[in-house]
């Protein structure tokens, strides 16, 4: 972790099991993000209970104490896709979020979306558009699965039926 030196505006991915946590580093080892109750009950271990609130609240905390135990990145991904927001338009909103408690929303309103949208001026959680587009090629598979195993019972039960008649 002290090799990585992020700069202010830095988008940081923490990795927790199951999932990753986000933040956005303000200077000075410290990070505001978006902390549902579970996240705060647990930094630096792992939880997914967060899927459980609907609140969550802005806070600035060390960016070690933030990690603990989990690894981190910086990670800007969406530079590519939009032009990153003034670094002191940024902190200046990032600060004046600090304890407020804003609605959490899973798939619309996670830590990721308030980082990005605090950076870009567009709020999108990549993991939770990576998480459904796999839950939909999961479920297209196994109705694909579902499909040929009927396709199968249908042509290799009426063989079967077939050759029961006759004999």
């Amino acid at each position: 972790m002290d090799d990585v030196k992020p700069k202010p505006g830095d988008l940081i991915e923490i990795f927790r099991v199951g999932y990753q946590h986000w933040a956005i580093y303000v200077g000075d080892g410290y990070v505001i993000h978006l902390a549902p109750p579970s996240e705060e009950a647990c930094v630096g271990s792992n939880s997914m209970m967060s899927v459980l609130h609907d609140k969550a609240i802005v806070k600035m905390d060390k960016l070690r104490h933030v990690v603990g135990t989990s690894k981190f990145s910086i990670n800007n991904r969406l530079d590519d896709k939009y032009e990153p927001r003034d670094v002191r338009i940024i902190l200046k909103d990032a600060r004046s979020l600090v304890g407020q408690e804003l609605p959490y929303c899973v798939f619309q309103g996670n830590c990721e979306h308030f980082v990005t949208e605090l950076k870009y001026g567009k709020p999108e959680s990549r993991q939770v558009r990576d998480a459904v587009q796999t839950a939909v090629g999961v479920g297209a598979a196994a109705i694909g699965v579902g499909l040929l195993a009927a396709a199968a019972v249908t042509i290799f039960g009426s063989e079967t039926e077939e050759r029961r008649n006759s004999q």
